[in-house]
C-alpha cells in the first residue's frame, strides 16, 4: 500500500489503510469544520478511530492548518488524541466545487490517522503524490477507482 508498517505497530488483522468505501466523491460541506466533522465521522465509522479523535482534528486545525497546496488538505489529530486511534487509515473526500480551507481552495481532503509515527510516513506519501499537478488534478476529478487507485499504487 503507501509504505510499509512497523511490526510493533501493525493494524489489526485484515484492517487497510484505504477501502473504497471510504472515498466519497462529488461531495457538499458548507464550511471546513464540516468537512473535518464528515471526513473524521468516516474514519470512526470504519473503526480506524474512536469518536473524539474528530474533536483533536478540529483542534490541529486551529493552531495549524492542514491545507497542502494543490488543492488538498490533510486533516489529523493532535499528538495527545494518539489513544484514540485504533488503526492507520485515510479516508478521502472530493469538492468540485471547492470548500475555502482558511483562505485557501481545497478541492481534496484526506482524513488521517496513524497509529505511532505512521501518520508521518502517511503523509510524506500523499503530500509527495500531490506535488504533481496532474495527479493532484486526476484525484480531485477522480472517480472512487481512479482515486483509490491514485493512493495505493506503489511507487
Amino acid at each position: 500500500m503507501f509504505f510499509k508498517k512497523k511490526k510493533e505497530e501493525k493494524a489489526p488483522e485484515g484492517k487497510a489503510l484505504l477501502y473504497r468505501g471510504n472515498i466519497r466523491v462529488n461531495s457538499e460541506a458548507q464550511s471546513q469544520e464540516e468537512v473535518i466533522r464528515q471526513v473524521g465521522q468516516m474514519l470512526v465509522d470504519s473503526g480506524y478511530v474512536d469518536q473524539p479523535y474528530v474533536e483533536a482534528m478540529l483542534e490541529r486545525e486551529k493552531s495549524f492548518s492542514t491545507f497542502m497546496g494543490n488543492g488538498l488538505a490533510l486533516p489529523h489529530g493532535v499528538e495527545a488524541a494518539k489513544k484514540a486511534i485504533k488503526a492507520s487509515g485515510i479516508a478521502v473526500m472530493t469538492f468540485p466545487q471547492g470548500i475555502d480551507w482558511a483562505g485557501n481552495e481545497v478541492h481534496v481532503v484526506i482524513g488521517i490517522a496513524g497509529v505511532g509515527d505512521e501518520h508521518l510516513a502517511i503523509l510524506s506519501t500523499v503530500a509527495e503524490k500531490m506535488l504533481d499537478e496532474a495527479a493532484a488534478k486526476r484525484l480531485a476529478e477522480g472517480d472512487v477507482d481512479t482515486i483509490y487507485g491514485i493512493l495505493t499504487e506503489k511507487e
